[in-house]
């Protein structure tokens, strides 16, 4: 196949951008791959919402700049926060006009709500599913370009490169091009080949690689893998965001449910199983300081009482109010025998979202030539070492619509670009056979899970990194031993994906001698000024 635009995944950057391009080109064809359902999408499970600067009298520009500047702890790019709250205004005003309803006044403003790290309300939000309901006005809207195809169920396995041409391709090798991907068609178990002029990677998270965590399944670190893979290059990966109130549910493990930080930012208390209320002892913004203080402080609680969770106090909000700006949280408490008007959330911190990733400059270019990134896989500048809440839909639909000017711009000019893998040959199977016993993966994937949540998690040490690291080379052999000799599954893939972003994470915390945002390290405490991205 061979297409102008591959998008790599249906959230809302790739969505956002798939759709402008395809206003933008008529005469272009557009394809968008995903590997499950296109609305399985890490986008999806956005509860709180987005965060723009609508309320010009009591808000400013400046003041979302500057509360994004210190939630990221001193490693944010200020060019671009300033890009994304200044462009992101014209951002939500038009997924609005593609359809997306967010909550509303009697009076016909906007509910604005306020969260961890924000000096001001701020939030839009389409009750507890603001994720949801962008991802419903967007898929809506794609539906409606006829040059846009989507196609589900089809597994990326890798970029194709020079390497597939034959040549020898480093870190230092100028001109790295991306010319397609070779796809695993999931209704079909055939490998296959599309070639596209621009390439966009917007594969999303990778909390998988933890075993407790709010993001879904398909959140197995995918793009940042492969772009790794072709040479590409990555930063900030120690960057991993804990949510801190993630609902705990005894067995539960994989994807937890979460509970938004929009509950704290209505008046929900953080209490220990003491039943005090402890976030004043952390910081003078209680429960509303932003998440990787909260996080580490619950984690704290957790070990001095030799628990697994604390608890999340809402007891004191109107009932009415609860269901009517969290629906499914209050029927998800209740399913579990939770009355939130009577009793406790039990909470404690799952892994939720990836600072750092695949290096981007403003445009979202890659250092990868015709490959853009955009979303959770890349690392723009704008969340440094901690993500202010509900900057991430707003990161993402901005460097959408900057990689689309950039690469319709370039598309337009280039009448020879680039279907230079035209030469590219089909993907090998040769001497590889169907796996004998799934036991290998399956255990891998376990045991990955178990020594990134003990040996990577909210606070680290140089022992722990070390074990963690041992591990995952001794698994890396092992899986890619198998990788050779077994034909390709969605399995096995997302396996050996996950152990190269582990490696990625373990790496970048060996490197980075200081503790800063969500890198906490208790042999390094202290904050070193001096050192800035890390980039692999």
């Amino acid at each position: 196949m061979q297409t102008d635009f591959l998008v790599i995944g249906s959230g809302i950057a790739g969505l956002t951008y798939a759709l402008k391009v395809a206003a933008a080109c008529p005469d272009k064809s557009i394809t968008i791959l995903t590997k499950t359902q296109s609305d399985e999408t890490n986008t999806k499970y956005a509860q709180g919402g987005i965060a723009g600067v609508m309320d010009f009298d009591n808000d400013s520009f400046n003041k979302h700049i500057e509360d994004t500047l210190i939630a990221g702890d001193g490693l944010c790019n200020k060019h671009i926060v300033e890009i994304v709250v200044k462009e992101g205004v014209e951002r939500i005003e038009e997924i609005i006009t593609w359809g997306a309803k967010f909550d509303k006044e009697t009076g016909g403003d906007y509910k604005l709500g306020k969260e961890g790290g924000h000096s001001e309300f701020r939030i839009l939000h389409h009750k507890d599913v603001t994720g949801k309901e962008m991802e419903r006005a967007l898929l809506d809207a794609i539906s409606r370009k006829p040059n846009i195809k989507l196609l589900n169920h089809c597994f990326v396995l890798d970029i194709i490169t020079q390497h597939h041409l034959g040549y020898l391709i480093t870190k230092s090798t100028p001109d790295i091009a991306c010319y397609g991907v070779y796809v695993l068609n999931l209704n079909t178990s055939k490998v296959e080949k599309i070639l596209s002029k621009i390439t966009l990677m917007a594969s999303g998270g990778n909390g998988q690689v933890y075993r407790s965590t709010t993001n879904p399944a398909i959140a197995t670190g995918d793009g940042v893998a492969m772009v790794y893979r072709a040479k590409g290059r990555i930063e900030n990966m120690e960057f991993i965001q804990f949510h801190p109130t993630a609902l705990y549910e005894t067995g539960i493990r994989g994807h937890n449910f979460l509970i938004t930080e929009a509950v704290r930012g209505d008046g929900g208390i953080l209490r220990n199983h003491a039943g005090e209320a402890f976030m004043e002892r952390y910081d003078e913004r209680k429960d509303l300081a932003p998440r990787d203080i909260v996080a580490r402080a619950i984690d704290n609680e957790m070990k001095i009482a030799g628990t697994e969770n604390v608890f999340l106090d809402c007891r004191h909000f109107s009932k009415e109010k609860f269901v009517e700006h969290f629906p499914n949280i209050y029927e998800k408490c209740l399913s579990i025998g939770v009355d939130i008007t009577k009793q406790l959330i039990p909470v404690a911190p799952a892994a939720h979202y990836s600072c750092g990733g695949i290096k981007t400059d403003e445009h979202g270019r890659t250092s990868i030539n015709y490959l853009y990134a955009a979303g959770e896989c890349a690392s723009t500048g704008l969340h440094g070492a901690n993500r202010l809440a509900s900057n991430s839909l707003l990161e993402a639909m901005v460097f959408a619509h900057r990689a689309y000017s950039d690469s319709v711009k370039y598309i337009q000019t280039e009448s020879s670009a680039n279907f230079g893998g035209a030469q590219v040959g089909d993907w090998k199977t040769d001497g590889t056979n169907a796996p004998k016993e799934m036991i290998l993966i399956t255990q891998s994937v376990k045991e990955l899970k178990l020594l990134m949540s003990d040996y990577v998690g909210i606070v680290r040490n140089n022992e722990r990194l070390h074990r963690a690291m041992k591990r995952i080379d001794l698994l890396y052999a092992e899986t890619e031993a198998l990788y050779q000799k077994t034909i390709v599954s969605p399995q096995l893939c997302e396996l050996r994906n996950m152990i190269t972003v582990a490696y990625l994470i373990v790496k970048c915390a060996e490197f980075r001698h200081e503790s800063r945002g969500l890198h906490f390290n208790t042999d390094y405490p202290e904050k070193l000024e001096r050192i800035q991205n890390i980039v692999l």
